[in-house]
């Protein structure tokens, strides 16, 4: 009960001892020191855009089966002297890509494939031990926010389970009469990275805004936007996929006529390998042309985003979707000259580099649509 009130006193004058207004109870939960997790998870981004490249170009330079043991602690440290390195050698020699392939390699061009897969696998302990060395600083100093836990955890335990699925992927290669790992499990392996470059980004974009922010852009969400952004991710990843078989087979150096393959619309013979369901995974022409079809309708369905996107009330909005149709444009012209070229390397390294970024943009424009940015009356 408030006390006696001196005549004297303004009407609108407030009491000098009444309390500070409290805030809402989504603001009083632990923050958490948002933005250094921020920071910590866009070098995480980094390095795995990074990872991404770098095996890409272990792929295209037929590195990939050099080493032919895991061994995740003891690995990190290369051959040292030259018994070591004749001793990898002679492992080297004895697996299928050497014998049938690669017969009468020198030592020197072996030491040249084996630095490559190295790096590979070594930027890959380097993520573990950036999000290691991150989450447990966090964690043991209580910086983590509220919930997000389970999250950076979860990161943590598909970066291991991309290490056990990346050797799985090379032991495919290493018996029988294989020269290359089986292109499934290569689509595996890179559909699972760009998962955990998905999850990144979007963790990225969450905690840009505080709790509160997010919620209250919630409420000025467009589902129908968003329901299509997620179709579009989807279609997106079998792509991505789809590019991981081509890539597996070699399958882009072959067939370098376009808009046709071979001189006609369906390459010859898409069905000759026994049992039926293997031409999807091992003919070249066949998966080639999954690849083109494919990325046909997801220009199309692309198209009928960005119109959805650029009627959309926010600004911010419209430009993402814009950013989205502009580099699905450059992404598919960079697909056409890597098949016309026959895939050379640095063209094919671009082309895959720009379905990161399109990857990136479709995930931002999906953000967006969910949680859309403050703007004024005026827009």
């Amino acid at each position: 009960m408030s006390g006696k009130r001196s005549i004297f006193e303004d009407v609108g004058e407030a009491p000098r001892t009444a309390p500070a207004p409290a805030g809402g109870v989504i603001d009083t939960g632990r923050g958490g020191a948002r933005g250094a997790i921020r920071v910590w998870l866009m070098i995480l981004f980094a390095l795995v855009v990074v990872m991404i490249a770098v095996g890409g170009l272990t792929r295209l330079t037929d590195s990939g089966l050099s080493i032919t043991e895991w061994a995740p602690i003891t690995g990190a440290i290369p051959p040292l002297s030259e018994a070591d390195w004749a001793a990898e050698f002679e492992l080297y020699r004895a697996i299928p890509e050497y014998q049938l392939q690669n017969k009468g390699m020198s030592l020197a061009e072996f030491k040249v494939i084996y630095w490559w897969e190295w790096g590979h696998r070594q930027l890959g302990r380097v993520i573990g031990l950036v999000w290691a060395v991150g989450f447990l600083w966090c964690l043991i100093r209580r910086r983590i926010p509220a919930g997000w836990t389970p999250r950076l955890l979860g990161l943590g335990l598909l970066g291991g389970l991309q290490g056990a699925i990346g050797w799985w992927m090379v032991s495919s290669g290493l018996t029988g009469t294989m020269l290359d790992v089986a292109s499934y499990r290569l689509a595996i392996h890179l559909g699972l990275a760009f998962v955990i470059l998905g999850l990144i980004a979007w963790y990225v974009l969450l905690l840009g805004r505080t709790d509160a922010q997010l919620l209250q852009a919630r409420r000025a969400r467009e589902g129908r936007l968003f329901s299509m952004s997620t179709g579009l991710m989807h279609f997106a990843m079998l792509q991505i996929l789809l590019g991981a078989l081509v890539a597996g087979i070699d399958a882009g150096r072959n067939y370098t006529d376009w808009p046709l393959m071979a001189g006609g619309f369906l390459p010859p013979d898409i069905f000759a390998i026994e049992p039926l369901w293997r031409n999807f995974f091992e003919d070249d022409g066949l998966v080639q042309f999954m690849h083109r079809m494919a990325g046909y309708l997801l220009f199309v369905f692309g198209i009928v985003v960005w119109a959805r996107g650029r009627k959309s009330a926010n600004a911010a909005t419209r430009v993402a979707f814009h950013g989205v149709l502009g580099m699905m444009v450059v992404q598919m012209g960079l697909g056409i000259l890597t098949v016309v070229y026959s895939a050379p390397w640095h063209i094919a390294i671009v082309h895959q580099f720009g379905a990161v970024v399109l990857w990136v943009l479709i995930l931002r424009g999906r953000f967006l649509a969910q949680y859309p940015q403050a703007q004024s009356v005026r827009g």
